[in-house]
């Protein structure tokens, strides 16, 4: 008797979703989503500051619509901590409340950030490069590659329906200064992938990016050179560019001196964490103006022009502790971020004025190593990878379809034009669009007020009461202050929050204190006279500090003067 035979149906999974909301058809502000069966997670949550609009304020990913549509995030995995890729967390997280996962350096950077904000630090948990973490139906691979800072990572997320690396910033450094290169193996272990989520920052320069170990020696050979005082402004971040600049000051018979509140705070979390130690002792910044100029090498902040950074109020001539004068050097030893390219030319114009003389890109483009893939990289990582599909994102329009035509000429399929909003499907080896939604960009002043961690909202305190709170790190040197100035007061105080911080930064660097106690105590008097000289009527004050890695003997209670 005849009986048909049994057919068997190939198993089917729900599709993969992917939702942009940053870094897509721009540089910064990066944040990416991945849905599977109604389960979320998100990669990375950056910042971008906003060099064009006045007051430069922050701008953060809109994520408004994410509760409403069932797409609050289960978990948050970083790939490395740049600001563009970390920097909005702090923000975002309350809306959330779900576990980080980040390598230790981003957490130390997120654990500075988080209690800036008074948010708990519990949910941030560190991961090594190379383990993997189970966050169901998802799980997240931590491969380890180089880039301008230690401990970055692509993520290799795996669904029981798809493969994907999303690679986050990289290079193929073969002689990084800090960590070890790519190993190959790592990704030739995840081929054939469905889709690769990749950097195009550099998809438009041909052959291969330089070496951090090239862009050291370019340095030392200008360094070497200099006659005065010089100063480097680098990204805080660019742990292998200060390490580089610290060992060639040596060499050179400089003395180093950090100015900026971001790279002392950098500086201090790295060699928290084993990193820098041949790094040389720093000079304090109150001793500067007493030394020989040809005895400084200064690194400082502000290589994108920001207005509030050391390196312009160097430009401006107003910088409390140093004074460029005609016969200095100033070199700049970062890649200008599209966008920035006029405050940059505004900062060296002021230097070009007080007859400062600049070293860039264009007087030497070897100065500067960029931390992302060119095209004979990006070859390379196909080649091991042997993707079906990939998505061009970290880039404006002309790095993406730049990225777009060398994956056609490899036989990589690239989906139409995706813009952050853009929701995507990935199934049955196709990306297609399911639905776009309209981003409302969230603009974030930094001159905003943030009320004092644990500060009541009621009952309402007397009108004549001020509360400051600061959250303060260890230096070689003394203390730094790590974020923003928090302070709370209900009476309508006419206090200019920017020059209040300016004076407690400068005060707290030249103030030789052992613990915090002995800083409260001889910060407290100056600071009541410094609001007394320009408030109409002096509050009651009430300064706390707070250790940025808090114990219980460093603990300082609020107190009133």
């Amino acid at each position: 008797m005849f009986r048909p035979r049994a057919q068997i149906r190939p198993r089917t999974y729900p599709p993969l979703l992917f939702h942009p909301l940053g870094g897509c058809g721009e540089i910064g502000m990066n944040l990416s989503l991945y849905g599977y069966d109604d389960h979320w997670i998100a990669v990375d949550c950056g910042m971008m500051i906003r060099q064009d609009l006045p007051d430069a304020p922050l701008q953060i990913p809109d994520v408004a619509h994410l509760a409403a549509e069932g797409m609050i995030p289960e978990a948050v995995f970083i790939t490395h901590g740049h600001e563009d890729h970390i920097g909005a967390l702090a923000w975002i997280w309350p809306h959330w409340g779900c576990p980080v996962y980040a390598t230790p350096l981003a957490i130390e950077m997120l654990r500075a950030k988080f209690l800036e904000r008074g948010l708990r630090t519990d949910a941030l948990r560190p991961v090594m490069p190379g383990s993997s973490v189970e966050q169901s139906p998802f799980k997240v691979g931590f491969v380890a590659v180089t880039h301008s800072i230690p401990e970055s990572c692509a993520l290799a997320i795996e669904t029981p329906g798809a493969r994907v690396l999303h690679t986050g910033d990289w290079k193929l450094d073969p002689a990084p200064l800090i960590g070890p290169p790519i190993d190959s193996r790592s990704f030739e272990r995840l081929a054939p992938l469905d889709l690769v989520v990749a950097d195009s920052t550099n998809a438009d320069v041909e052959g291969h990016s330089r070496s951090e170990s090239e862009a050291g020696a370019a340095l030392e050979a200008v360094i070497r050179e200099c006659r005065g005082r010089v100063a480097v402004s680098c990204f805080a971040s660019n742990l292998a560019r200060i390490q580089s600049l610290g060992q060639i000051a040596a060499r050179c018979g400089r003395r180093v001196a950090l100015l900026g509140r971001s790279m002392e705070r950098m500086v201090a979390i790295a060699r928290q964490l084993g990193y820098l130690e041949d790094f040389p002792p720093q000079v304090p910044t109150y001793d500067l103006g007493y030394l020989p100029p040809e005895e400084i090498l200064i690194i400082a902040t502000g290589s994108q022009g920001e207005p509030r950074s050391a390196l312009s109020r160097l430009a401006q001539g107003r910088h409390p502790l140093l004074d460029l004068e005609a016969g200095d050097h100033v070199i700049f030893s970062a890649r200008a971020i599209p966008g920035n390219e006029r405050p940059i030319e505004r900062l060296k114009n002021g230097f070009k004025r007080l007859d400062v003389h600049i070293h860039d890109e264009h007087s030497d483009p070897a100065l500067h190593a960029s931390g992302h893939p060119a095209r004979d990289e990006l070859r390379q990582l196909y080649g091991w990878l042997k993707p079906r599909l990939l998505l061009p994102v970290h880039g404006e329009l002309t790095h993406q379809e730049a990225h777009r035509e060398l994956a056609e000429t490899l036989g990589i399929a690239v989906p139409e034009r995706v813009v952050n909003g853009d929701l995507l499907a990935l199934e049955n080896g196709t990306l297609s669009p399911r639905r776009h939604f309209h981003l409302q960009p969230t603009l974030l002043s930094p001159r905003t007020r943030a009320g004092r961690p644990g500060a009541a909202t009621s009952p309402r305190r007397a009108a004549s009461s001020l509360s400051i709170a600061l959250t303060l790190l260890p230096t070689e040197t003394g203390w730094t202050r790590i974020g923003r100035l928090l302070w709370d007061s209900e009476s309508a105080l006419d206090l200019d929050e920017e020059a209040l911080a300016d004076w407690l930064d400068q005060r707290i660097d030249a103030i030789p204190a052992d613990s915090l106690l002995q800083l409260r105590q001889q910060l407290f008097t100056p600071l009541t006279e410094w609001l007394k000289a320009h408030l109409a009527k002096l509050p009651e004050l009430h300064l706390q500090l707070m250790p940025a890695d808090p114990q219980p003997e460093h603990e300082v209670r609020t107190a009133s003067g």
